[in-house]
């Protein structure tokens, strides 16, 4: 590896290495803050001492920095500075001393950021920035104390008690008062490098990804993201090579190349295969798309669990510097029994009433949490306004459209019967069409609908939109289909506008046009997009700017077009390949925002009911130490046209137990911004009703 793509490694330790000294006494360390990045691994175990302290008149050590046996992270007194420091020879007086405690558990195998700033008079627990708890103390210094007489304590990690306590350490700082905590947060963040799910792949109820192939005798080929990124979620500009290799999931051992046969895991460059253990992979700017192949032999295995891991070589052995995909099991279409699909209840076309009368006006306010599929007796007895809670151990970001069919053997004739009664088309889309749609990936669905709407009108598209949601049994497909021609143009003409016949553009000049389509499409002139950079801290998204009385105008910082940026996989430039991949996603997003329900809360400026374009871990930080209840709404990262989902929202919010969960919130039919509900609740209302929601989180 060149120098110039080498990590700088020098700054990562051993947690048990860990020691610093501060001189208490003197007038600038009064107040202090120990600041640093951890990562624990899996084998720690409960409750460990991290960090303990110890000076020149105690002949045992203390804890300062301990995890409980909830996994909580505990803050206590220090013993040179607080009358309550715990007793070192005392071990009970460890959980009777005034402490300060996180409320969740403290995450492993993941960068956290830890900051404990002390004082004379009371200290304080910061977790990513974000301050947990506070405790008022008693000095024991007075304030004619000899400044001259320098006491100093040693604050130091031996790997917890008995070594329970295994990880890393990065960045560790003691600053004085004039230094916030937030200063080390983002100066210089660890390196993470993480694996994006493949949009080709089904996901399990039990997590494995479904790695489907039209046939085992051409092994299974699929394409995955690699990143590498700092802790707060920044990519990282650099040109580094990762290895991947493939290993059984049960044991962790990798799959070994056997006789002459070729090797189990294989690269694509340029339509040319290679091992993939022996062609490195370059990350251009922190990231790639890396197409793959699990060899023939390999992929015949349906039951066998595979995962793939992915290092960077030459940097030593860091967990963080790995990346693992989920258990993958490989699936051949033409392997199994045929599967013919089965005719379904027709469409709803309105929700009955509980006197049994339909109400076709009741199918807008239909809202439905955590589940993508909506059975028809869902409906049954319903009142309109009701919200219900998907499974609470399935994640939104985890679940994927639906269960695949394993056979597309099905043709014209064989359902002829079926379809029958929908009447002669001026264009006729094949029932085989149909069907394929319903079975195929992102990018088979988004391949039909190109073709369909270059030959067919706007009745046969809405008419194939109604079949496909009848034949999966997820209306939310519609509403996908039925945006595809307008979609479609208005990318090509967006693109035509920015790209002036150049096929790479620099993204300055794509911002600008972004945004004006952005706000046409979702109706809404008083929030806008812009790359102003309003706040210094990565997590914070949005800031309240009163422009006027009239408009009350909101802004939302740079990250939020950081977010499209790297939703698009590009940089300085962008190419049409990198464009429509962040119009699929932001195309759905802005037409959802121009709909009633959901188009007041989008210009809302106190609350802001929307956070907008924040990832997943972005809303979970933001949630960390909050009280139970506790929830913000956001457009999931993940979901993009044709997906079902595309431009839904998700409640990202702090269960009962503290862990935060997310649940899909699908608003039904709604119909469009011009349209009144004058009989529907607000959707603020519907989701303040809910028992796990309370508050809107800020």
């Amino acid at each position: 590896m060149a120098d110039g793509c080498a990590l700088d490694t020098e700054k990562y330790s051993l947690l048990e290495d860990f020691n610093v000294d501060v001189e208490v006494e003197k007038q600038e360390f009064e107040t202090f803050s120990l600041c640093f990045w951890v990562y624990l691994l899996d084998s720690t175990t409960y409750p460990s001492t991290i960090i303990r302290q110890v000076h020149s008149d105690m002949s045992f050590s203390a804890p300062f920095l301990v995890l409980d046996e909830n996994k909580k992270m505990i803050l206590l007194p220090l013993t040179l500075l607080h009358k309550e420091a715990p007793d070192p020879v005392n071990t009970a007086s460890w959980t009777e001393v005034p402490n300060v405690s996180t409320t969740a558990e403290f995450p492993l195998q993941r960068w956290v950021h830890v900051g404990c700033e002390v004082s004379r008079n009371y200290m304080r627990l910061y977790i990513c920035g974000k301050k947990v708890g506070e405790k008022v103390l008693t000095s024991v210094m007075t304030n004619g104390t000899n400044s001259d007489n320098v006491r100093r304590v040693s604050l130091f990690s031996v790997g917890g008690d008995g070594y329970s306590v295994q990880g890393f350490i990065h960045c560790a700082q003691v600053l004085p008062s004039t230094v916030h905590v937030n200063n080390h947060y983002t100066k210089d963040p660890p390196l993470w490098l993480s694996v994006e799910k493949p949009s080709t792949c089904e996901v399990d109820e039990d997590g494995v990804w479904s790695i489907v192939g039209e046939k085992a005798s051409c092994g299974m080929i699929f394409s995955l993201d690699v990143v590498l990124s700092n802790a707060i979620g920044q990519p990282v500009r650099k040109d580094v090579q990762v290895v991947a290799s493939l290993l059984y999931a049960n044991s962790g051992t990798p799959v070994e190349k056997t006789s002459d046969l070729e090797a189990p895991l294989l690269v694509s460059y340029d339509g040319v295969e290679f091992s993939a253990e022996d062609k490195p992979c370059t990350l251009l700017n922190g990231c790639a798309s890396l197409k793959l192949k699990i060899s023939q032999h390999y992929s015949k295995c349906d039951k066998r669990l595979f995962c793939i891991k992915f290092e960077i070589p030459n940097n030593g052995s860091y967990p963080f510097l790995e990346a693992f995909t989920n258990q993958m099991r490989c699936i051949s279409r033409t392997g199994g029994d045929s599967v013919t699909p089965k005719r379904l209840s027709p469409l709803v076309e309105g929700v009955p009433s509980r006197n049994g009368a339909s109400d076709s006006s009741l199918s807008m306010k239909r809202i439905k949490l955590g589940e993508e599929k909506i059975p028809e007796s869902e409906f049954e007895g319903g009142n309109g306004t009701s919200m219900e809670w998907g499974p609470q151990n399935q994640d939104e970001e985890e679940e994927e459209e639906e269960e695949e069919e394993e056979d597309q053997s099905s043709t014209d004739s064989d359902n002829t019967e079926v379809r029958g009664s929908m009447g002669s088309r001026r264009y006729t889309i094949s029932d085989s069409t149909i069907f394929k749609y319903c079975l195929g990936n992102l990018t088979e669905r988004s391949l039909i609908m190109k073709e369909i709407t270059n030959n067919a009108g706007d009745e046969e598209v809405s008419e194939f939109a109604d079949q496909v949601s009848l034949y999966s049994g997820c209306s939310h497909h519609g509403y996908q289909i039925k945006m595809a021609r307008k979609l479609i143009a208005e990318g090509t003409n967006a693109w035509i506008l920015i790209s002036r016949n150049y096929q790479n553009v620099h993204w300055d000049n794509v911002v600008i046009e972004i945004e004006e389509h952005f706000m046409r499409i979702a109706n809404c002139s008083s929030r806008s997009l812009t790359h102003q950079v309003l706040l210094s801290f990565p997590y914070i998204k949005s800031f309240d700017l009163v422009f006027d009385d009239a408009t009350l105008r909101r802004e939302i910082v740079a990250q939020d077009f950081e977010l499209l940026r790297r939703i698009c996989g590009c940089y300085d430039y962008i190419t049409q390949e990198n464009f429509e991949k962040m119009w699929c996603w932001l195309f759905p997003v802005a037409t959802s925002i121009s709909r009633g329900l959901i188009n007041g809360m989008w210009r809302s400026c106190s609350p802001k009911w929307i956070e907008g374009f924040v990832t997943k871990e972005e809303a979970e930080h933001s949630l960390q130490s909050q009280e139970p209840g506790t929830f913000i709404l956001r457009f999931p990262t993940s979901r993009s046209w044709p997906h079902p989902d595309a431009g839904s929202l998700v409640v990202t919010y702090v269960g009962r137990d503290f862990v935060i969960r997310h649940r899909l919130l699908a608003v039904d039919h709604i119909c469009d911004s011009s349209e009144r509900y004058t009989d529907a609740k607000p959707l603020q209302d519907m989701l303040l009703a809910e028992p796990e929601l309370s508050r809107l989180g800020r």
